[in-house]
């Protein structure tokens, strides 16, 4: 098989001229950065969470671009093309990676927490009563969904308008992209609850097919791409993060985030991220284990 592309956490191969293989690496990344050290079983969790999901979604009657899950870490996939030049996509254009991802958010929490207290975002917005404080934690009164970019290198938040140019989505479609956003969460929720874990937020990503209809790709609903909660502690009035976001906090507490931020908008370099500590590794790895099989009800081995 040919090597056509490496992302920060999975490598992808040409199959065929219509079939693609996910390979699942034990690769981690936070802020668009690549940490140097491996995580223990990851990509075995991810690829199966992932295959899970998509198997979920068949039985909904939602298309997906999955086929087939290969053991331990790999997975194969239906072929669209990616269009990097927004230019040639445009409201015709058939079996394509539409550019962008879209986040729904359900719960105070992340980066819509650090926006409200800098004041980047009103509660208003997200649907609250004028002059409310929102609350880390606190779940919103409606759905939240935000759009950002896919195949640039920094993910930036678009506007709808934005969204629409770069796209080739017309209103209605982009409306029955976040319709379909909604579906999938309904389904994510009530398949969790079941197992004591609340879905705090997550990202998906789409592409229209060889008739142009809509299409779940890549991969969601994994210990990477969605934040989760318990149930029993967020009962208690704990957030208990059962995610990737367990990663990013330690980063934030050692110092490394702000540090970050800061040669970002000063337009300085950026510094390196630094290996996680043995003992971290082992939590993190152990953690992946663990939220694959809540996520599933199956078991890892």
């Amino acid at each position: 098989m040919k090597l056509v592309r490496t992302g920060k956490v999975k490598q992808v191969y040409e199959v065929d001229d219509q079939t693609l293989e996910f390979v699942f690496t034990d690769n981690i990344s936070v802020f668009d950065k690549v940490i140097p050290s491996q995580i223990p079983h990851k990509g075995e969790t991810l690829c199966r969470s992932s295959a899970f999901w998509f198997q979920v979604l068949r039985k909904a009657g939602i298309r997906t671009h999955f086929t087939e899950l290969v053991p331990p870490n790999r997975m194969r996939v239906r072929r669209v093309e990616v269009i990097s030049d927004y230019s040639r996509i445009n409201g015709s254009t058939t079996n394509y990676l539409i550019p962008l991802e879209i986040i729904s958010r359900h719960y105070v929490a992340g980066s819509l927490w650090d926006r409200i207290k800098s004041k980047e975002i009103s509660p208003e917005e997200l649907g609250f009563d004028p002059g409310h404080e929102p609350k880390y934690g606190e779940e919103l009164p409606r759905p939240f969904y935000e759009i950002t970019t896919k195949l640039e290198p920094v993910d930036r938040l678009l506007t709808r308008e934005e969204a629409l140019r770069i796209s080739g989505l017309s209103e209605k479609e982009m409306d029955d992209l976040f319709d379909l956003v909604a579906k999938i969460d309904e389904i994510i929720a009530e398949e969790v609850g079941e197992r004591m874990l609340i879905h705090v937020d997550g990202k998906k990503e789409f592409a229209m097919d060889d008739k142009r209809n809509l299409m779940v790709v890549d991969t969601f609903g994994t210990a990477d791409e969605d934040r989760w909660w318990d149930d029993d502690a967020y009962a208690k009035g704990e957030c208990v993060e059962l995610s990737k976001e367990a990663v990013r906090q330690y980063y934030r507490q050692t110092g490394y985030y702000d540090a970050l931020m800061e040669a970002r908008k000063a337009g300085k370099p950026e510094p390196d991220i630094p290996p996680l500590p043995e003992e971290e590794v082992k939590r993190v790895s152990e953690l992946y284990i663990e939220m694959f099989e809540r996520l599933t009800g199956e078991s890892f081995r």
